[in-house]
């Protein structure tokens, strides 16, 4: 694809939810489907009998397909079997945001990247691997189960689960562990610290670069109504208890073009303590007609042609989601990305901005890839 190709139509990210025996991995995603920020939510699980929702277990078998009342579904399969149910959650009457593979049972999580990556259902695109971790019981998982280092490997964020267990020092020494486990030439996996499987779902879900238009309105869900009441409860000072209150945000927005060479040099260099990133970028010259959503979690990268809408203010607009970040320096570091002028639209800025433009292409799914 270059940079005058015309953008595809909305794709549903597949996120790879991979973790043993232990680790909190159903815990998280009950938590996610229960907080799940007004997004509907696609799960693919080989054990139904794990998935509860508001008191409700769902049980069935391989081959069945069920809707979980909120706007979510759940399927039951094999791995052989992966690619039809996606055809499934993918079709126009599901209307679903995300998909969620839960990687136990079904393969390793490497094989379950390759196929969603082969998959030539072209309503998706692959939208990271997370690994979960007990952080209480880490030494003896990885002494049981040694490839463990290999998912790390390849994990684009780790949730390092249980911390009520381990001390700070610990929790520290297992990050390092994490951090060595990359490839060489690699940047180790983010990490955030939870328990009980609690991570704030705007970590990993994009509402906010649907397409215009959708879940303006919507029936009040049994989920607002509990997290309503549950403020109500904690009062004035419940603030602090909600799940982004353990979390930094930067938003930055610049209304003169980015660099693509800068900004893909401050996206190679990021800070282990930044999960997320997300947003919408203007590059200017040489490909007037799109913006490019943005979609980061951890390491994991994508950027997403998107036409501009009648009468849109062409700027850049970026949230960034991290712990322990420092938020004045990361904004410093991308208001150095910005292009210095705005420059002139002739065939040599085009050709120059089109070179310029060849690391941000590497991470957009091209039409033939899908």
């Amino acid at each position: 694809m270059n940079a005058s190709s015309p953008p595809r139509k909305q794709q549903i990210p597949v996120i790879v939810l991979a973790g043993f025996l232990g680790s909190g991995k159903t815990t998280l995603l009950n938590h996610l489907l229960r907080n799940r920020a007004g997004n509907r939510i696609g799960v693919i699980v080989n054990d139904f009998g794990a998935i509860e929702i508001d008191a409700m277990t769902v049980s069935g078998q391989v081959g069945s397909t069920v809707s979980l009342g909120n706007g979510c579904l759940c399927c039951a399969v094999d791995a052989s079997e992966l690619d039809t149910f996606l055809e499934t959650l993918t079709g126009p009457a599901a209307r679903l945001d995300v998909i969620v593979i839960e990687a136990s049972g079904l393969a390793e999580p490497q094989e379950l990247v390759r196929m969603i990556l082969a998959s030539e259902n072209p309503h998706i695109v692959y939208g990271g691997l997370v690994e979960v971790v007990d952080a209480a019981e880490f030494d003896a998982t990885r002494e049981r189960h040694p490839e463990i280092d290999r998912h790390l490997a390849v994990a684009d964020l780790v949730v390092l689960n249980k911390t009520d267990r381990a001390g700070n020092e610990e929790q520290t020494r297992i990050q390092d562990v994490i951090a060595a486990a990359a490839a060489p030439g690699r940047p180790g996996a983010a990490v955030i610290r939870a328990t009980y499987g609690r991570i704030d779902p705007e970590l990993l879900f994009d509402p906010a670069l649907r397409p215009d238009g959708e879940e303006k309105a919507r029936q009040l869900t049994f989920e607002d109504l509990l997290r309503d009441r549950s403020e109500e409860e904690a009062g004035e000072g419940g603030h602090a208890h909600h799940l982004h209150a353990a979390y930094d945000s930067v938003s930055f927005t610049a209304d003169v073009p980015m660099n693509p060479r800068r900004l893909m040099a401050f996206l190679g260099s990021r800070p282990q303590g930044l999960y997320r990133i997300k947003g919408f970028v203007d590059f200017g010259v040489g490909d007037r007609a799109n913006k490019y959503a943005l979609h980061a979690v951890g390491r994991f990268l994508r950027f997403d042609p998107q036409p501009w809408g009648r009468g849109e203010p062409r700027r850049t607009q970026l949230v960034l989601i991290g712990s322990g970040i420092a938020p004045d320096a990361l904004h410093k570091e991308l208001a150095d990305c910005r292009e210095n002028a705005a420059p002139a639209p002739d065939a040599t800025q085009d050709a120059a901005h089109e070179r310029s433009m060849w690391g941000v292409l590497r991470y957009v799914q091209r039409p033939d890839d899908a």
